[in-house]
């Protein structure tokens, strides 16, 4: 049975100067960061389908992924796969205080006590700006990865924001600034001036949505995956229901596939 010192080995070779893989060698960071996102989107796609025979292969491709990095770190005389397990575990421990803190549990401590999770992060935040050669103003937003998903970012803005006092406590003026911002939008959109200040406006509805997921503990990017499956499961039925209509009189298409959605709907409610 293989083990990770059999994964780090065949990753060894496949990156070997004479003995490995064309493909792999030709590989740098930047052309395999593009494979490693599509390798995270699999693993939730397996785990909301909850295919989870395949998630473990796809838990594989994402592992091979990061000892991929570790072995063009290395290479370089780098960091290597060891380095960046010792770097997880001090983070973890860091950042839960109430469970691996020395002596904390003879003590009775419990987590009302320690740090929240924001705050750590926020003191690595400021320890990191501290040890870095560029000097600049530390804020609570530093840090925040621009790759990843739009939505996802907007909630860590928002939730990085509010650890200031910079947020709502009740839900209702949330709420009220989604009718806002669309409200704005229907202005823009009415005056057809510029399609670029449209764009800006509908920017500012989807982060007023997304901080509304946030208030309501949802994950906006996991309900909008869940929404597009959903559209995804009802528009093949009524492409069904359409085909099989087919020579049927109408006078407008549109009028008939709604008309199906509709009863798509009512079937699944059922």
């Amino acid at each position: 049975m293989h083990n990770l010192d059999s994964l780090l080995e065949i990753m060894a070779l496949l990156r070997h100067p004479t003995k490995g893989c064309p493909w792999d060698l030709a590989q740098t960071y930047e052309t395999i960061a593009p494979h490693t996102v599509e390798e995270a989107y699999e693993v939730a796609d397996a785990i909301e389908q909850k295919d989870f025979e395949n998630l473990k292969d796809e838990l594989g491709d994402l592992l091979f992924q990061i000892v991929f990095y570790c072995q063009l770190s290395k290479e370089k005389c780098g960091f290597g796969f060891t380095d960046v397990v010792d770097a997880i575990c001090d983070k973890m421990i860091r950042r839960h205080p109430n469970i691996f803190r020395k002596n904390s549990l003879q003590h009775g401590e419990g987590s009302s006590n320690d740090l929240s999770w924001e705050a750590i992060k926020a003191q690595e935040r400021i320890d990191k700006n501290r040890n870095s050669t560029q000097v600049r103003e530390i804020s609570v937003l530093d840090d925040i990865v621009w790759s990843l998903p739009s939505l996802s970012i907007a909630i860590k803005l928002q939730r990085r924001a509010s650890v200031t006092g910079f947020d709502w406590s009740e839900i209702t003026p949330v709420i009220k600034k989604i009718a806002e911002e669309l409200h704005e939008l229907e202005i823009e959109i009415n005056s057809k001036v510029s399609q670029e200040k449209i764009e800006e406006e509908m920017g500012d509805l989807l982060f007023a949505c997304s901080n509304l997921a946030r208030h309501l503990d949802l994950n906006p990017e996991m309900a909008l995956r869940k929404a597009n499956r959903k559209f995804e499961r009802r528009f093949r039925k009524v492409e069904n229901l359409t085909k099989k209509s087919e020579g049927e009189p109408t006078t407008n298409i549109l009028d008939k596939m709604q008309a199906y959605w509709e009863q798509v709907k009512l079937e699944e409610k059922d």
